[in-house]
């Protein structure tokens, strides 16, 4: 690694803005229904509560109870209602049953064709992800570009620094393959 402040800065900012769409795009996932239970299906989504909007999460216990069903178990009953109507507006193809307790969450056995229909959107997320990795990777060669430009580095510390980024980049790409590969494992798995 060359002794640059600007290219330390850039090498940073690579990393950061990799790691959040990974991140990014690991939550994307966890948001695609298997046909099992995953509480993480209801991350994103908020209900109104106390005058206001509150992530489901925060309002009660979320459990799977077995490999189709969750379990949802709000610490105030008088929420029942506005949770049901969350979840039917959230359009994540569940219908939620109420017992006056609790409300709970069947996953219907999904169809081969449902099965790849998720494989080619988690496909697309994943592609979205690679060239998002790709525009970090050209904001990063500008930066080395305008440095070089700026008679700051030499074409040998260019080279170098340019071989860090592929570097890093190549880095980055196999783990959103190994991402991507997991989740259409996981989707096409019965």
């Amino acid at each position: 690694m060359i002794e640059n402040e600007k290219v330390e800065e850039m090498m940073l900012e690579l990393e950061d803005k990799s790691e959040r769409t990974i991140n990014a795009l690991e939550s994307d996932y966890g948001a695609i229904r298997t046909g099992r239970a995953n509480p993480k299906i209801l991350d994103k989504i908020e209900v109104e509560a106390y005058g206001g909007m509150s992530k489901l999460i925060e309002l009660g216990n979320v459990s799977a109870l077995d490999a189709r069903c969750l379990q949802i178990n709000l610490w105030d009953k008088s929420l029942l209602k506005a949770v049901e109507k969350a979840i039917l507006q959230s359009n994540i193809g569940l219908t939620p049953t109420n017992d006056g307790n609790v409300i709970r969450l069947v996953f219907p056995v999904m169809t081969e064709e449902r099965r790849k229909e998720l494989v080619k959107q988690a496909k697309k997320m994943g592609e979205d992800a690679k060239v998002a990795i790709r525009n970090h990777r050209r904001e990063a060669m500008d930066v080395l570009k305008k440095i070089k430009t700026a008679k700051e580095l030499s074409e040998d510390e260019t080279s170098v620094c340019e071989a860090d980024v592929e570097k890093a980049v190549s880095s980055f790409m196999s783990t959103l393959e190994s991402i991507i590969s997991a989740k259409e494992k996981e989707l096409m798995s019965i």
